[in-house]
């Protein structure tokens, strides 16, 4: 007899419940979400809802409003810039570090742009930005940093959140990075450091447009 799979803590599925519901964008900026529409949706009390939402203030996607509930914040124009400077540094030097390959991500690429590629003409934005961000991030784990893999994860939900929006509003940009993520993994194949920094700088660039508000 299997034994019955045992949820996790009231907190943490309230935690799970909103942040996922930010990330694909059900619960877009400027929405106000109350302590009592969240417990009644996860179906839990009001103590692990404001636990969470204690949590996802501190991360930076809400806003809390005592008495009132929660803001979930929109992405700013600095925000945006922030979390481009911090990638073109990071994946810059990433891209170098990949020349030569290390054994397997190639291989790894390759399956991630698939998946991307599939998850794209389906239509499922949230899960083609999810595995976006897992194809830069492997890239930057293959160089060995801990420290700077970890300081790249910090960015994944903002990044995250970002892409979904980009993709919503803007699907012709999708086959622009499918094509610029295979242009990536050329380059890295054929060991020329120079061009896959060229790719990851004119590829994560464009984010910047963003904060400009050029790109709406």
């Amino acid at each position: 007899m299997a034994m019955p799979t045992r949820q996790p803590p009231a907190a943490e599925r309230v935690y799970t419940h909103v942040k996922q519901g930010v990330l694909d964008r059900r619960y877009e900026g400027g929405t106000l979400l109350t302590e009592g529409e969240l417990a009644d949706a996860v179906g839990v009390s009001r103590t692990p809802v404001r636990e969470a939402l204690l949590r996802l203030e501190v991360e930076g996607l809400l806003r809390l409003y005592p008495k009132k509930g929660a803001l979930v914040l929109p992405v700013s124009a600095q925000e945006i810039a922030d979390v481009v400077e911090t990638r073109l540094l990071v994946e810059s030097h990433a891209a170098r570090r990949a020349v030569p390959a290390p054994p397997g991500l190639l291989d790894r690429l390759a399956v991630l742009l698939e998946r991307q590629r599939e998850q794209a003409a389906a239509g499922d934005f949230a899960a083609a930005a999810t595995t976006d961000r897992s194809f830069h991030a492997e890239i930057v784990r293959s160089g060995g940093n801990q420290i700077l893999a970890r300081l790249y994860d910090q960015l994944r939900d903002r990044q995250l959140r970002m892409g979904v929006a980009v993709m919503h509003s803007h699907p012709d940009r999708i086959a622009k990075t499918l094509a610029e993520h295979e242009e990536l993994l050329d380059a890295l194949r054929a060991g020329d450091a120079e061009a896959a920094v060229a790719v990851v700088d004119r590829h994560v660039s464009w984010f910047s447009h963003l904060a400009r508000g050029e790109v709406r």
